[in-house]
């Protein structure tokens, strides 16, 4: 099969973690074995996060004396698809996988009209203490929100709307081929008249791109893989259970936190309700129990019209690769982006 997979930031970092290269190095190497018995049987895309890695060149950036300007966040986005992709192929080779890893540096055009670019909601980077956080948003230009019990910084997270790399991505896949490559969703592209591209400041969802690629590519499954074990129904109550399973119309009823679990279920019902096939939010751990439907939760298709369906569970609402789940009251539990 084909496979689509999108790796969480916990895949490199953990919270409260030094981001130090061996610290992150450590983490690859455990999704890398984590990953091995998938890549060893299908064919895998691999999308991963770059919130922290971004976060800190950014910091780095803004305090170089030697640096004239402080590097845009399209090329600190590059520099970490080219480091981050880096660990991924070599630990995939170093777990015993034969079959080739290549990683693609790749744009992701977003549009110049995007709601998005108003209001600042990704998170990127460290977390800080609130006073801390509003100096370095006054010193910096940056907007800062609280992030659990921390402040991070947020930039503009518009919707993906074309990958610029897909006919070459496709051609890799055609052969058998590893392919890393959206990474942080991609680097952000404006189009411009004349057919050019220019950089846009913004991190693009890279669950939400994963879903894109998942679709365009024809992907047997999309499966998300993070630090929760699966997606939990009424969460933080005594009533909570997780789901097992669960069809995309249920799904896109629920609400969930948008910086967190909130692109990963949506991620889902896209990829679901544009393919009608199954799509999976699991541990990274879990990898292949995720993908068998023994752990995680498995998102399936809707009932076919004339269908019964079980009393409480809302008709579809629009198919497609539509808008995202609405934000509110968290549902599902927290993942860092």
């Amino acid at each position: 099969m084909l496979l689509v997979v999108a790796l969480g930031g916990n895949a490199l970092l953990e919270r409260g973690e030094r981001p130090d290269a061996g610290v992150q190095r450590r983490h690859v190497r455990a999704a890398a074995r984590a990953l091995a018995p998938l890549a060893a049987e299908h064919t895998l895309v691999l999308c991963h996060g770059n919130g922290p890695q971004i976060g800190l060149l950014a910091v780095e950036s803004e305090n170089d004396p030697a640096l004239a300007h402080p590097f845009p966040l399209d090329t600190l986005g590059a520099q970490t698809q080219g480091m981050i992709g880096y660990w991924l192929a070599q630990e995939l080779g170093n777990a015993g996988i034969a079959r080739p890893a290549v990683t693609i540096v790749t744009r992701t055009e977003v549009g110049a009209d995007d709601p998005a670019f108003r209001s600042p909601t990704k998170f990127v980077g460290r977390g800080y203490q609130e006073l801390e956080a509003r100096r370095l948003a006054r010193e910096h230009g940056w907007a800062v929100a609280r992030d659990g019990l921390a402040w991070r910084r947020v930039v503009a997270s518009p919707e993906p709307r074309r990958v610029l790399e897909l006919p070459t991505i496709r051609q890799l896949v055609a052969g058998g081929t590893t392919v890393i490559c959206g990474g942080g969703g991609g680097v952000p592209v404006l189009a411009r008249d004349g057919g050019r591209f220019e950089g846009a400041q913004a991190v693009v969802d890279k669950d939400l791109t994963a879903a894109l690629l998942a679709i365009e590519l024809g992907a047997d499954r999309l499966v998300v893989l993070t630090d929760v074990d699966a997606v939990r129904r009424d969460f933080g109550t005594p009533q909570e259970r997780p789901l097992s399973t669960v069809d995309a119309d249920e799904l896109r009823a629920m609400r969930f936190p948008a910086g967190s679990m909130g692109p990963k279920v949506d991620a889902c019902v896209r990829f679901v309700t544009a393919t009608g096939r199954p799509a999976a939010i699991g541990a990274l751990r879990d990898a292949p129990a995720v993908l068998a439907a023994r752990a995680g939760t498995t998102v399936t298709a809707p009932p076919r019209p004339g269908t019964p369906r079980a009393p409480g569970v809302p008709a579809t609402r629009g198919p497609g690769y539509g808008p995202r789940i609405s934000q509110g009251a968290m549902e599902g539990s927290a993942e860092r982006p």
